[in-house]
């Protein structure tokens, strides 16, 4: 067996976190797949078998549609973490078909291409806004007024909860996205038990409003959906709102930090997009790539499989990494090279197979709407301080990014 504590990928040393993608390079030179003790899993760091892993049914973002903890060989979750399984477990994420296919279906009717093309102009007019206020002020923090609050507001709006409501939303969602860390601590265990719980009362009491007084958002559809005979039970429909709202923004919102510190530290690269805003389109794809907002991905082994003559058992887990896949140079000429212009960019940051981004259009059309307002409203725009990266290997991002008019 092929174990990786000889590497440098250490998930939890602060020095990996800044910059993993050195250590992404030892381990695709080391093979093609290495066990890692320490979480008990299997590292894919090649764009190849990366993106191969994420369409091979053999492996299953669950186990419980087919096995028990017990057959599978796995340990039940501790009774105290039930509220965030619970939610987390009935999401279309971490389902596999037929329950997936079910509800992907009808959520899938609030992002056709006509429903979220429909969105673009009230995206860019909220993006303009935001980045007036931020010119106004001159300066501030870019992920506390643009890059947090466009997205959230966006998914909030297409899921109807009240401007009254959001204050809440970005925390709970913060909390909750913190046990998908490898080996979370019981503190962050409870701060997403916690906020699981009050998220899912919050939900519960506002589809029951809708079932009174439906409107014109998603909720109001889903219950419409159920009421026709496209069943969701309420758990489903709590834990569906909720992987929106949580996926609808976390991915945008670090890619916009995660982009514009990238960009700061690459100054040509600024200089051209600013001189040429016709580069966004691909600027956005590229800077997404360049630094992945979600490094990992996991699945569970399902079936045995075999990935260059190693044999991984049925109950085994495989973590997949996004970020080194994205930095392949098999795939990537000059991978570790940031270029706006960069054309041929099969990254999958919005991940690939049944489990693709339902959003992924809704998140270019945002992150295309603050670029393009930052760079017309505040073509001067630089960094006032060196920012703070969060502690998470993740779901990789900034914990600010103070800004200020040059």
């Amino acid at each position: 067996m092929a174990v990786a504590s000889d590497l440098a990928f250490d998930p939890w040393d602060p020095a990996f976190v800044a910059d993993p993608y050195p250590a992404y390079a030892e381990l695709r030179e080391q093979g093609r797949v290495r066990y890692f003790e320490p979480t008990d899993q299997w590292l894919v760091a090649h764009h190849a078998d990366v993106s191969a892993l994420l369409r091979d049914r053999r492996l299953g973002r669950t186990y419980l549609h087919r096995f028990s903890h017990e057959e599978f060989g796995r340990t039940p979750p501790p009774p105290e973490h039930e509220p965030f399984h619970t939610l987390n477990d009935h999401g279309m994420l971490d389902l596999e078909p037929p329950d997936h296919t079910r509800i992907r279906r009808l959520v899938s009717k609030a992002f056709t291409p006509r429903t979220v093309e429909r969105l673009r102009p009230y995206v860019r007019t909220l993006a303009d806004e935001l980045v007036a206020g931020l010119v106004e002020a001159g300066g501030g923090d870019l992920l506390r007024d643009v890059a947090e609050p466009l997205p959230v507001a966006v998914i909030a709006e297409m899921l109807g909860i009240p401007e009254s409501d959001r204050a809440p939303l970005r925390p709970w969602s913060a909390d909750i996205c913190g046990m998908y860390e490898l080996n979370p601590s019981e503190e962050a265990a409870a701060k997403a038990v916690r906020a699981s719980a009050e998220f899912s009362d919050y939900l519960r009491d506002l589809i029951a409003e809708r079932r009174k007084n439906p409107g014109d958002d998603l909720i109001s559809g889903l219950i419409a959906a159920h009421d026709e005979g496209d069943r969701l039970t309420e758990q489903e429909m709590i834990s569906t709102c909720v992987l929106l709202l949580n996926a609808g923004h976390e991915a945008t919102v670090n890619s916009t930090v995660n982009g514009w510190w990238a960009l700061f530290r690459h100054p040509d690269q600024l200089a051209a997009l600013r001189a040429d805003h016709s580069l966004v389109p691909t600027a956005v794809e590229e800077l997404m790539r360049f630094d992945t907002p979600l490094q990992l991905f996991e699945r569970w082994v399902l079936d045995e499989i075999e990935i260059d003559g190693q044999v991984i058992p049925r109950g085994a887990e495989i973590a997949m990494l996004f970020g080194s896949a994205n930095h392949d140079p098999a795939v990537f000429a000059d991978p570790s090279r940031l270029d706006l212009t960069r054309r041929d960019n099969p990254h999958i940051s919005f991940s690939a197979g049944i489990h693709y981004c339902i959003g992924a259009p809704l998140a270019r059309i945002e992150l295309a709407a603050s670029m393009t307002a930052l760079l017309e409203r505040a073509p001067t725009l630089r960094p006032a301080a060196e920012p703070v990266r969060k502690p998470n290997f993740v779901i990789r991002g900034l914990e600010g990014l103070a800004v200020e008019l040059g």
